[in-house]
């Protein structure tokens, strides 16, 4: 039995901003990080809002949102108690917005307020999921909350907001979008409808991430990006993701690896364990017949070492670091942490979907391997 449950409303193109000039008399908090509230990029919102709203502003969101980041969020959410709720930014503010909404409601403390994501990276799909994942700095790890009431209840896809994302965070966000779909492709929760939305999304990516990367201002690719990120998270929250995020979370929270860049190190070598199961790498494989990387004539094989390829062209192109050591990480403190990882992705969400079992030996080899 297939189970889907797609709630969000989702205003895709440009102007699409222009959704928030229906929003009157409401009492309104705008989840951000620091850079957006103090440059002009905040006033796509306000801007768009009508003045008869009251509108604040809390701009602590940061790269791996933490717990203690999460709890001066409650603070405001109970002082402002809004009505409705705006996460504004990349995958890390929007998951900052939900942690605070989850923990709100978790403890009843304000009444649940409608929630509006738009995001201004097209990679992490965090606009369209029930999950967010927050850090706990203590023990260097990261964390999956997972609940429907944290779905936003309408997504705005302006691409014009993407315009300006740099080269490198433009290569690590699309990498994390390939991943997304890829993971939720070959999950234990995949679907017919969940393998279409993964099949769109490479597809359009195969389109558009290069151009984006070597042309930021490009409004049609960037559209096609913005798409691809959504349609990949659709995906993944209907299917699942797998080990490849798993491990990611522990070198993203462990080594402050941005966590497109950790997913892209991990897929070829989880793509490689994965295609041991032959069911596996028969999905793989059809997943390269579908966007055309090998004829349907080719082997399984052949097909699935074509998508490995394409992988690794795409980090080339995009000048990505290929390993850890390129990332000037010790090699003796990344065995001191081998464990610690290794314990943190055997308890991380992720792995309950991983379409073949997988224990610490493997793990260990995998984080060895990309060294």
């Amino acid at each position: 039995m297939s189970n889907v449950y797609i709630k969000t409303r989702i205003r895709s193109g440009r102007y699409a901003i222009e959704y928030l000039q229906n929003i009157r008399n409401k009492r309104i908090l705008v989840v951000c990080d620091r850079f957006l509230s103090e440059s002009r990029a905040i006033n796509y919102i306000t801007d768009a809002l009508d003045p008869g709203n009251s509108v604040e502003i809390f701009d602590q969101a940061v790269p791996d949102p933490t717990t203690s980041v999460v709890g001066k969020g409650l603070g405001m959410i109970c002082r402002v108690r809004p009505e409705i709720v705006i996460g504004f930014g990349g995958g890390s503010a929007i998951d900052t917005a939900k942690g605070i909404i989850y923990f709100a409601g978790l403890r009843e403390l304000v009444p649940k307020p409608e929630f509006i994501t738009i995001p201004t990276t097209s990679g992490t799909g965090s606009e369209v999921t029930s999950a967010a994942v927050i850090t706990d700095p203590e023990n260097k790890s990261k964390h999956l909350i997972s609940s429907d009431d944290i779905l936003a209840d309408v997504a705005i896809l302006d691409p014009r907001l993407t315009l300006s994302v740099p080269p490198s965070i433009t290569a690590n966000t699309g990498m994390d979008v390939f991943t997304h779909a890829l993971e939720a492709y070959v999950s234990t929760g995949s679907n017919v409808f969940s393998d279409a939305l993964s099949e769109k999304a490479v597809e359009l990516l195969l389109k558009a991430l290069l151009s984006c990367y070597g042309d930021g201002k490009n409004l049609e690719s960037r559209t096609l990006m913005h798409e691809a990120s959504t349609l990949a998270g659709m995906a993944f929250n209907t299917a699942g993701l797998g080990v490849n995020h798993s491990i990611a979370h522990q070198l993203g929270g462990t080594f402050h690896i941005p966590h497109g860049l950790a997913n892209a190190l991990l897929l070829n070598r989880v793509i490689e364990y994965n295609s041991v199961n032959h069911d596996v790498m028969r999905k793989y494989a059809a997943l390269a017949y579908k966007v055309q990387l090998a004829g349907m004539d080719e082997a399984p094989e052949f097909a699935v070492n074509a998508l490995k390829e394409l992988i690794t062209t795409l980090m080339h192109c995009m000048n990505m670091p290929s390993s850890i050591r390129e990332l000037d990480i010790d090699r003796d403190e990344y065995e001191q942490q081998l464990q610690n990882m290794i314990d943190n992705a055997l308890m991380d969400n992720c792995l309950s979907s991983t379409p073949r079992e997988i224990g610490t030996a493997s793990i260990r080899e995998i984080l060895l391997s990309i060294y």
